[in-house]
């Protein structure tokens, strides 16, 4: 591996209940071809909807990878924007995957915080990626719904201490092809890798002073 790149990991979901087609996948792939530039050495992976599969896939992409950053996309059947999503909850997890599978506890990780919030300034992202003109509309949330989507979230913020990102996109057609998708994909996460650059310059002035 080119050490002189920076590694970036984004994972889609296999289908899903009514979601024979995951939009999050189809997004992944179009991104894939879109690629994130000649600087950045980009991973995808499609995440099974399993909570115990969800528990030792993430922590190897961490492990395996090294990443500046992990960007989970996950489908949403309400969304009709694509949302970015502030942060990851750790309880509340009652709905079966799709191994008719459900943590006794409920929980993400047994002892871990509530909520854990991204490092990255989503709000921002969202008001830059609208102003570039991209033709889709974005917005942000709070909440990521207490299913595998959040379950993921809260797995990746715990392992990372923040530095991961989640995107929801609507169903395909809904209104935007995979092909938008791929593309508000691409520069959202362009935006996020120089936010998290900032922050890096910052933390490293910062020390420098100390």
């Amino acid at each position: 591996m080119d050490n002189s790149k920076r590694s970036v990991v984004v994972t889609g979901f296999e289908p899903f209940g009514e979601h024979t087609v995951n939009a999050s996948w189809v997004a992944v792939q179009e991104l894939k071809k879109l690629g994130l530039g000649s600087e950045v050495d980009l991973h995808v992976y499609e995440v099974p909807v399993e909570y115990q599969k969800v528990q030792s896939l993430v922590p190897s992409l961490w492990k395996q990878y090294h990443p500046q950053l992990v960007v989970h996309v996950g489908v949403s059947g309400m969304a009709t924007t694509v949302t970015l999503e502030k942060c990851g909850r750790n309880h509340g997890y009652k709905g079966l995957d799709n191994s008719s599978f459900c943590p006794d506890s409920q929980c993400c990780i047994v002892g871990g915080p509530d909520c854990i919030d991204s490092v990255i300034d989503m709000e921002l992202v969202c008001k830059r990626v609208t102003a570039s003109g991209l033709g889709v509309a974005v917005s942000v949330s709070k909440d990521a719904g207490r299913y595998l989507c959040d379950f993921t979230y809260y797995t990746s913020l715990y392992l990372s201490h923040g530095r991961s990102a989640f995107i929801h996109v609507p169903p395909l057609g809904k209104p935007y092809s995979g092909e938008d998708l791929g593309r508000a994909v691409k520069a959202i996460i362009q935006e996020m890798l120089e936010l998290l650059d900032q922050v890096e310059e910052k933390i490293h002035c910062q020390q420098h002073f100390h």
